[in-house]
């Protein structure tokens, strides 16, 4: 391959008609790399950074009837919901949790592992809110489309937050690639592991891309910062 160029071969995950039975084992599968290979760590920095971002009013007075209102677009099983609601009960900070998803298996799923917050099913773009969420925010997300598809969907993060979005997702590198697709060819149990983790690390982005893709939406003041493993951390302010 050539690690200059990303790849736009579709993941299986993509695909129409997949057994809810391989979608739960890929979603409870994504938890568990998440949370040994630092995903989830990812997730709570970018609250760190979004709350700092948004100053004391935004975590410290919240109250429960105003709580911090925080939504993720392709939430999948609802771990990274899971994972904010934690960080936030530990600090004290009253949260409302929305998840959307287009796909209703990973609604289901979902909403059974994580009773107490909201979700669609629905096309994000299509999504429609009483309120704009404080935070919006996207993990293993981004790399499942094209560049045109998500120049849009940068700035659609923008337009719907009141304070800002961050997004976690993968750097495409061959180190990644090979260590993923040899961790998962010894521990995964899920074919759609084995075929979309490795190709997803192919799917990614390097840093000069995702700069080209935040400025030709017309951002200003982001960050993006590199994590262990492997991953980009963006942040933006709305």
């Amino acid at each position: 391959m050539n690690w200059r160029q990303r790849s736009y071969e579709k993941e299986l995950l993509d695909g129409d008609a997949i057994p809810f039975e391989d979608i739960r084992r890929n979603m409870e599968e994504l938890d568990f790399i998440n949370h040994w290979l630092g995903g989830h760590r990812i997730t709570r920095a970018g609250m760190r950074t979004m709350t700092t971002l948004a100053g004391s009013g935004l975590a410290g007075g919240r109250t429960a009837g105003n709580p911090l209102r925080v939504c993720e677009i392709g939430c999948g099983g609802g771990d990274n919901l899971r994972v904010i609601r934690n960080w936030c009960s530990r600090r004290g900070i009253p949260v409302e949790l929305l998840g959307i998803d287009i796909n209703p298996s990973c609604i289901r799923f979902a909403a059974g592992r994580l009773p107490e917050a909201d979700f669609m099913v629905t096309d994000y773009r299509l999504a429609e809110f009483e309120r704009k969420p404080d935070i919006i925010f996207s993990s293993l997300f981004c790399h499942h489309f094209n560049e045109g598809e998500l120049t849009e969907q940068l700035k659609w993060m923008q337009e719907h937050s009141r304070v800002g979005f961050f997004i976690n997702d993968l750097h495409r590198n061959r180190f990644a690639w090979l260590a993923i697709k040899m961790l998962t060819r010894l521990f995964s149990g899920s074919a759609l592991v084995k075929n979309d983790a490795p190709l997803s690390v192919k799917r990614g982005f390097s840093r000069q891309e995702w700069k080209m893709l935040l400025s030709g939406a017309g951002l200003s003041g982001y960050e993006i910062n590199w994590k262990w493993a492997f991953r980009w951390l963006i942040t933006a302010p709305s």
